[in-house]
């Protein structure tokens, strides 16, 4: 449970033993990257780069931009304030969406990770609009929209320029392993980043599941009410020992409670991780259980975390 990551998988399927003795076909990347398009709401296949995985992307995007100010709007994501740096910017942490006016690289996660905070398109486009003016650049990473309301995407806007969207396939899909992810641009921000992946940056296997999975509409629609439901039950299960949760997504939910660390120990205890930040002491981010039998082990554990404060209480009055 300390992941974002689906435990519902979409289903395994067995590949031709050339998808390991071969190199990746330029055609099935076109492919991959026109499924993708579609999938995701971009103009067209000219927009999407397909890579193994969005972290490999991130310093390359940052470094389209002259190194300057690059602010990102936070707390979230840590990766991208590091990729941020290696392209030589001066890393900012925003605590407020207008600080993203003064950044030559403005960062936003959306949803974020780890509260689920939606930034409106609407917001958004009007920061990459004032960027696009002095020749900055606006990254919005998706790597949560799957399950996001979709109508806040800036997926369908990138032929503005000034914009590039990031969307993670492991994430909804529950097969981080496979590591494939995709930067949505306009064609001349996308042909750079092709430059710098080079051939054959995606495997034939993530070639594969990637045209499958994103061409799969109805486990989409069926996994999306899925996750829906399983986050309504992991909210029930904290609100029945007076937890509130104060965000997340379907992927994950986030709680801020004074003792954090209790409840930390607590699942610790059954065998259950969570996400715990140094600076945010108060805060945890869950994922979602996967099978009855964790479920099970997470109600013993809220409960022994209920029981001892109930305990301590009643010593201390």
């Amino acid at each position: 449970m300390s992941t974002g990551i689906n435990p519902h998988s979409y289903p395994l399927f067995e590949l031709p033993a050339t998808a390991l003795s071969r190199l990746p076909e330029p055609g099935r990347a076109r492919d991959l990257a026109a499924i993708a398009a579609t999938a995701y709401g971009a103009p067209t296949a000219a927009n999407v780069v397909p890579a193994p995985g969005t972290q490999i992307l991130l310093p390359r995007i940052a470094s389209l931009v002259r190194p300057g100010r690059a602010f990102v709007l936070g707390p979230t994501y840590q990766e991208h304030a590091r990729a941020a740096a290696i392209a030589g910017h001066q890393v900012v942490e925003a605590h407020s969406f207008e600080q993203l006016l003064d950044a030559d690289l403005a960062v936003v996660v959306n949803p974020n990770n780890p509260d689920g905070r939606v930034v409106q398109r609407s917001d958004l486009l009007e920061l990459a609009a004032s960027l696009r003016l002095r020749g900055g650049l606006l990254v919005v990473d998706e790597a949560f929209m799957d399950v996001g309301p979709q109508s806040q995407s800036l997926a369908g806007d990138v032929e503005q320029g000034g914009i590039v969207v990031l969307r993670s396939f492991g994430k909804f899909y529950g097969l981080a392993g496979i590591r494939l992810g995709f930067a949505l641009a306009h064609p001349d921000i996308a042909g750079r980043l092709e430059e710098e992946l080079g051939p054959w940056s995606v495997a034939v296997p993530s070639l594969e599941y990637g045209i499958k999975a994103l061409s799969d509409s109805d486990w989409q629609r069926e996994m999306r009410i899925t996750l829906a439901h399983a986050a309504h039950r992991l909210d029930q299960a904290f609100a029945r020992v007076g937890v509130i949760v104060t965000g997340g997504t379907s992927l994950f939910r986030h709680v801020d409670i004074p003792d954090a660390a209790g409840l930390f120990k607590a699942l610790g205890r059954e065998g259950i991780l969570v996400r715990r930040f140094a600076d945010r002491p108060t805060q945890l981010r869950c994922g979602l259980p996967g099978t009855e039998l964790e479920w099970r082990r997470l109600d013993i554990a809220l409960g022994d975390w209920a029981q001892d404060r109930q305990q301590a209480k009643g010593a201390v009055g």
